[in-house]
């Protein structure tokens, strides 16, 4: 039997997002572990199209966190975060010769978790003075 207390976590998920799911896995690999303000931080600055919908998804999880839980948004971790395939839409298009070739519009399902971790002391290291030999 162990006396751990479980940390409580908020999640939000947005569905049917117009973003492969490769190309946004690549963006929410980036913030996975990551506290909260660092991960919005991240994503304000990523270039790829994709951390757009999964910043949203980000500070959705936070507010759920602090509106449905009271918990402090200063303490909040990303501990899980996955993208899964959503519908794909199939479309047409034409070809020479009366050919046409399929295309996959594929979207994505991101769900992110957050959980409050109380926050580390921040004491200083002690470093070595000398380099690496």
């Amino acid at each position: 039997m162990s006396t751990e207390t479980q940390n409580q976590t908020a999640r939000a998920t947005a569905k049917h997002v117009r973003v492969t799911p490769m190309k946004a896995r690549r963006v929410v690999d980036l913030v996975r572990g990551k506290r909260v303000e660092d991960a919005l931080n991240i994503l304000r600055f990523a270039p790829q199209a994709a951390s757009e919908p999964v910043a949203k998804v980000v500070a959705s999880a936070a507010a759920n966190a602090e509106n449905n839980l009271g918990l402090n948004p200063a303490t909040l971790v990303i501990s899980t975060a996955f993208v899964d395939e959503g519908a794909t839409m199939k479309r047409f298009q034409p070809r020479a010769q009366g050919r046409a070739f399929r295309i996959r519009k594929r979207t994505s399902h991101i769900t992110i978790e957050v959980e409050s971790v109380p926050e580390l002391s921040t004491a200083p290291r002690n470093r070595r003075k000398g380099g690496a030999k």
